[in-house]
């Protein structure tokens, strides 16, 4: 993310000197969070990567996770047509309340249907399952076990995959490849490979190989 430090010239702060930033998930695209920044709060956001943002209650800047280790990876800062509100895109690391929860915006008034990326949303669990070690979590018990047992359990539902695929047994094929996704998941959790890097493989063949 380049540094455009003619940002606060376009930015339209109130009589506080602040203007509020929403903070979103780059990957689930799931809003996180409202906070508040001011002039020196963007400059040390968009030269340190890190979400910085100012407390009305404190009245001092303060950086998201430098306590509770929920920390957040600013990839992409853009503002509205009028300039006074900012979108932070976020690679979330934790969860982005005090609460506890993902999501500062996590009681409904009206539920709206969910249409969410499955793929991103299962790496985020199983990238917070890695993160927690939960009891009880099959996710959790295959990290403890450690990459060996990753492997096995990839060879294992590949298998299945082949023989699913050679009795020509649709569903079982479509359940079978799911176990082998989801595994592959925490295969590239555990060796710490992004969902982002798989796609920029794959549009690099697109562009390049696949004719």
């Amino acid at each position: 993310m380049a540094i455009d430090r003619n940002i606060l010239e376009r930015i339209t702060f109130d009589d506080q000197g602040l203007v509020p930033a929403i903070v979103q998930d780059v990957k689930t695209k799931e809003v996180l969070m409202l906070a508040y920044m001011n002039n020196e709060a963007i400059m040390t956001t968009l030269e340190t990567k890190r979400g910085v943002y100012y407390s009305r209650s404190r009245q001092e800047l303060w950086v998201k996770g430098s306590t509770s280790g929920n920390t957040q990876h600013v990839v992409g800062l853009s503002y509205d047509c009028d300039g006074d509100t900012i979108l932070l895109q976020v690679e979330q690391t934790g969860v982005a309340c005090h609460t506890g929860e993902k999501s500062c915006f996590f009681t409904n008034v009206i539920q709206a249907p969910k249409k969410q990326d499955v793929i991103n949303e299962l790496y985020a669990l199983i990238r917070e399952r890695k993160e927690s070690m939960t009891d009880g979590s099959y996710t959790s018990y295959l990290f403890e076990s450690g990459l060996d047992k990753i492997l096995k359990k990839i060879g294992e539902e590949a298998s299945e995959v082949i023989i699913a695929a050679k009795n020509e047994d649709k569903d079982e094929l479509i359940y079978e490849s799911s176990d082998l996704v989801y595994h592959l998941l925490v295969l590239l959790v555990n060796t710490g490979i992004s969902i982002e890097e798989i796609k920029k493989e794959l549009e690099k063949r697109r562009n390049s190989s696949v004719k």
